[in-house]
């Protein structure tokens, strides 16, 4: 099946402004905003300043019926926009993207933008993203709601993924019971952290792994694995132990077929730290596998987030109205997200000298392995 362009993913996005107010097209100032990220900009000033060097190159494939737009006309319409749309519809064209190689393994974790106030339990903007690890994409996006947490942003971003087939991996945040039944309602398996949120829970798979230790696990299924890592004055031990269809857990939990235990010993600089945590897996899998899996999950952390602190200064910006942040922290996901598809050497600052300067590189970026417009 053809895949379908950015334009076209965008075809079911309103247009919150007034017909007598649109003196440029949607499109354009989406499809403006997004290259001028791919090449640095960080604001809707630096986006405005691209676009007119730029603008010879725009007006040929973009119709800029009254000239390039302002800043401030940009601004207000990433106020206007429906975020959790507009997230939707960037999370469907990186989903298309993605099929060719199929989707396996999907984190999910929050991200606050400090830089920003909003009456929630961080105090500012928080975004909850879906993040396809092996393939590097983001495919959606969900911002918490007022006055509540990431539980209430969780369910709604599953609904607008696929997930049949695919693991779903989340810190212990999302171990609640109505997430698990969604997963597993929707197709997918789950790997998620149990921590004190769910004392019962907790305490249950704590047990689990002290009564196969005082019985030398005998009768007991299970597997272990172990991993060393040394490096940059760090030595670190991870002792993963998995245990299949255990005894004594909570029949609530949907699915519920593995629990995991991991030891981690680490030595940074002469100082010693000692962590045990515990997950719970509707996935049958091996120590290596379900441990391989755990480290996978902050790929989130090591590929996203840090990305967008360091590269894009997500933290700083102080973009203050809560949809225009929300909206412009797709628009950098999905930038995140282009530049790993791209097969291009380098760091993220290297390709985006490259983008700001090589017009057919930029167009490069754009088509990943789909169209930004029809041929």
């Amino acid at each position: 099946m053809a895949r379908r362009s950015l334009i076209e993913h965008f075809a079911n996005l309103r247009d919150p402004r007034i017909n007598r107010t649109k003196k440029h097209r949607l499109d354009d100032i989406l499809i403006i905003t997004l290259c001028a990220m791919l090449c640095g900009a960080t604001t809707f000033e630096e986006i405005e300043e691209f676009a007119d060097c730029r603008k010879e190159w725009f007006q040929s494939f973009l119709a800029l019926p009254n000239g390039i737009p302002s800043h401030d006309t940009i601004y207000r319409v990433f106020c206007a926009l429906d975020a959790s749309v507009f997230a939707q519809c960037f999370g469907a064209w990186m989903a298309d993207l993605s099929e060719t190689v199929g989707l396996k393994h999907v984190a999910i974790d929050g991200k606050s933008l400090r830089g920003t106030s909003s009456n929630t339990f961080t105090g500012c903007v928080h975004l909850v993203s879906a993040w396809a690890t092996e393939q590097g994409l983001i495919l959606g996006q969900e911002s918490v709601i007022e006055k509540s947490n990431e539980i209430t942003a969780i369910p709604i971003l599953l609904q607008t993924l696929h997930l049949k087939g695919v693991l779903i991996t989340i810190d212990a945040v999302g171990c609640q019971k109505e997430i698990v039944e969604q997963i597993q309602e929707q197709g997918g398996d789950y790997l998620i952290c149990v921590k004190g949120n769910q004392p019962k829970l907790s305490d249950a798979v704590q047990k689990v792994f002290s009564d196969a230790i005082d019985c030398d696990f005998e009768g007991v299924d299970y597997t272990q694995a172990s991993r060393i890592n040394d490096g940059h004055g760090r030595h670190e031990e991870r002792y993963v132990t998995v245990i299949t269809n255990p005894q004594g857990l909570p029949e609530e939990w949907t699915g519920l077929t593995t629990v995991v235990q991991v030891n981690r010993e680490r030595m940074v600089q002469g100082k010693n730290t000692t962590t045990t945590h515990y997950y719970m897996s509707s996935l049958k899998g091996t120590a290596q596998q379900l441990g391989d899996l755990i480290r996978r999950h902050w790929a989130i952390e090591n590929e996203l987030h840090w990305m967008l602190d360091v590269s894009f200064g997500e933290d700083v910006n102080r973009t203050q109205d809560r949809n225009a942040s929300a909206n412009l922290g797709v628009v950098r996901r999905t930038v995140v997200s282009l530049m790993k598809q791209n097969p291009m050497k380098g760091t993220k600052k290297r390709k985006t000298m490259r983008a700001a300067s090589n017009t057919g590189y930029l167009k490069e970026l754009l088509q990943g392995n789909t169209r930004v417009v029809a041929e």
